[in-house]
């Protein structure tokens, strides 16, 4: 019987995709002992989008999650996303090293990374720079749909991946565009140009079918799969980890991972998402329309919070297909981060003007003149790359290079006395105003876990604004709480 490997997304990518990130550390601390226990073989822990999202919004500081949440974490190796990916900025590499270093001395020591164009020579130099620091790296190919993105593509791109020596590679399907057929196409070809690196299989369920394309894979001897433990599974997420485990059984293999354990787990994050108001990922119909723009589903939802701010809700659709348009114009770019956004972006910028690039973005100027990628302005439309840089804001940024600072000036820039390396790099990446105001706030909040009921019910009773007493009484147990105000 062969073994099925599982690594966990939960907690990154599965709550990335549904929540926005929008879980706090407290509810991720008082749940990490019992995902420990779940007999996961690694478990996605963080990622980039999170310093932002945890210093502006939660005003919690990331590295207390890291610190915190890495010292639960016994059993299980923990991942780190993104390498030194950035999202949309152009953060010093000075930065993104103190960076990594930070993250490899909370005992975070693998991470699986990604190029938005599978450009591998771009990456080569990253994958030995964090190996030479202790830095397993994990390196995606990543799934993607156009006339560009032929078999012979992959099997190009799995030859240029090995090449690096990563410590794993990943097939990643990150805009759920697989099929069954798709799927029985290019992992057999990936398999055989990819030596004896071991491969690891990452979709997600936005067409609905990544959960038979997981048994697919497994068919055709992919042994390492991506879940996430529900409500953070499915939807725009990964598939659940109880679907997969029962099915790679039913076909007479042993998923290496502790269901009962799971459980308790499951548990929690559904009083997470009913107590918060966070959604509950559930399987999806197929929508071909997907294929069409590839636009992913969280960019969707802000397109369309976008439109409606001016009155054009009812764009959207048109939108969808202008995206569809700008992109084939663009070179068909893979719809990942930042590229995704920038096609987005331009699109939506089509419609409310009500005439194609007559106005561009700074993205769009930047994409034609290489500054995302070199294969950018490569592929793109001749017509519509020289209407983009035939104005004066083109000129503008011909030449441009991002600033380079070396640490020292950063310090200078940003730093200050008592200002540590983590709190630095912060300052960086989400701004010196809201580092204050996330320091100002003071420790994350604690929560409870779903298997404390009484306390969990004093908390809940005690927070109500209109009783000044409790009482409990049960099994010779008396509790009398009273409010003395």
């Amino acid at each position: 019987m062969d073994d099925i490997h599982i690594i966990d997304t939960t907690l990154r990518d599965g709550q990335l995709s549904l929540w926005a990130l929008g879980m706090r550390t407290g509810a991720m601390l008082a749940i990490a002992e019992q995902l420990d226990q779940c007999g996961f073989q690694s478990m996605e822990f963080f990622g980039f989008a999170g310093y932002i999202k945890f210093v502006r919004e939660h005003k919690e500081n990331p590295w207390d999650w890291m610190r915190l949440g890495a010292e639960k974490f016994r059993r299980t190796r923990l991942r780190y996303h993104g390498g030194f990916a950035t999202g949309f900025e152009k953060i010093p590499r000075s930065v993104r090293r103190l960076m990594i270093e930070r993250v490899i001395a909370h005992g975070i020591t693998l991470t699986r990374s990604s190029d938005p164009w599978n450009d591998y020579e771009a990456v080569g130099t990253e994958v030995a720079y964090l190996r030479k620091l202790g830095m397993d790296v994990v390196i995606n190919i990543i799934y993607s749909v156009s006339p560009r993105h032929t078999d012979e593509y992959y099997v190009r791109k799995a030859r240029e991946a090995a090449a690096i020596k990563p410590y794993r590679i990943c097939f990643k399907d990150v805009a759920g565009l697989l099929t069954p057929e798709r799927t029985r196409a290019l992992i057999p070809l990936i398999m055989k140009n990819i030596d004896d690196v071991p491969l690891e299989f990452h979709a997600h369920c936005n067409n609905g079918l990544a959960p038979v394309n997981y048994l697919e894979a497994i068919k055709l001897g992919v042994r390492i799969l991506h879940t996430a433990v529900p409500p953070l599974a499915n939807g725009s997420s990964q598939p659940s980890v109880f679907n997969v485990a029962a099915n790679a059984r039913a076909l007479g293999f042993r998923p290496l991972v502790n269901l009962e354990a799971v459980k308790p787990v499951e548990n929690h994050f559904a009083f997470i998402a009913k107590r918060e108001g966070h959604p509950i990922g559930s399987p999806r119909e197929y929508d071909h329309a997907q294929y069409l723009h590839q636009v992913p589903g969280g960019m969707i939802s802000n397109l369309r919070h976008q439109l409606r701010l001016m009155g054009m809700e009812d764009k959207l659709q048109e939108t969808l297909e202008e995206a569809g348009r700008v992109r084939a114009e663009f070179g068909y770019p893979i719809m990942v981060t930042p590229l995704a956004q920038f096609v987005g972006s331009q699109a939506a910028i089509n419609i409310i003007v009500g005439e194609r690039y007559k106005e561009v973005t700074d993205q769009a100027i930047q994409y034609a003149l290489g500054h995302w990628g070199k294969e950018g302005p490569l592929v793109m439309d001749a017509s519509v790359k020289d209407k983009i840089l035939n104005r004066p804001r083109a000129r503008e940024w011909d030449g441009w290079t991002p600033p380079e600072l070396s640490l020292q000036e950063v310090k200078r820039k940003f730093g200050g006395p008592g200002v540590s390396d983590e709190e630095l790099v912060l300052r960086v990446i989400a701004g010196e105003s809201a580092v204050k105001a996330m320091l100002a706030a003071g420790a994350p909040r604690e929560y409870l876990r779903t298997s404390q009921p009484v306390v969990r019910l004093v908390g809940e009773l005690t927070r109500r604004s209109n009783r000044r007493q409790v009482f409990i009484q049960k099994n010779g147990l008396t509790l009398h709480l009273e409010k003395n105000n």
